[in-house]
Order: structure tokens, then C-alpha cells, then sequence
């Protein structure tokens, strides 16, 4: 038996359901679709921990400030 994080199970609990709630209609672009719900939360929720510190956040995230920086702009997230 395998431990799985939490945030595993739930994501493969959301996506086995998208997946079902398709109906055998084949997903589009499911890769980026996956990646956009993950990481705009995931930076907000960082964002706010780090209080919009951005150099601390990418530390957090163990990403380049300048990627942190680019990808918040891409969310709309900058404040």
C-alpha cells in the first residue's frame, strides 16, 4: 500500500469525475486545463502566506522569482 498526499487523492478524485462526467466525449487540452485550476490558487494561497513578499513566495514554491513573477501576471494575481 502506497501513501498518497492528500492533495493527490483529491485531485485524482475531481479528475476521475471530470473525466466521467464527459461521457465518453474525448477531454481537450486537459494537461493545461489541469495546470491553470492547480496553480492560480496554489500561487494566491502562497502569495498571501508569504504577505506578497514575491522572493519569499518563490522560495516557498522553490521556483525563480522571475518565473513567480511572470506566472502571477499570467493569473492576474498582482496586487
Amino acid at each position: 500500500m502506497t501513501n498518497k498526499h492528500p492533495i493527490t487523492e483529491c485531485i485524482e478524485t475531481q479528475l476521475q469525475q471530470y473525466l466521467e462526467d464527459l461521457k465518453g466525449t474525448p477531454p481537450s487540452d486537459l494537461y493545461q486545463m489541469v495546470l491553470a485550476v492547480v496553480e492560480k490558487p496554489m500561487l494566491d494561497l502562497v502569495m498571501q502566506h508569504a504577505k506578497q513578499n514575491q522572493s519569499l513566495a518563490a522560495q516557498y514554491l522553490g521556483i525563480n522569482r522571475n518565473t513567480l513573477h511572470k506566472k502571477l501576471v499570467e493569473h492576474q494575481l498582482l496586487k
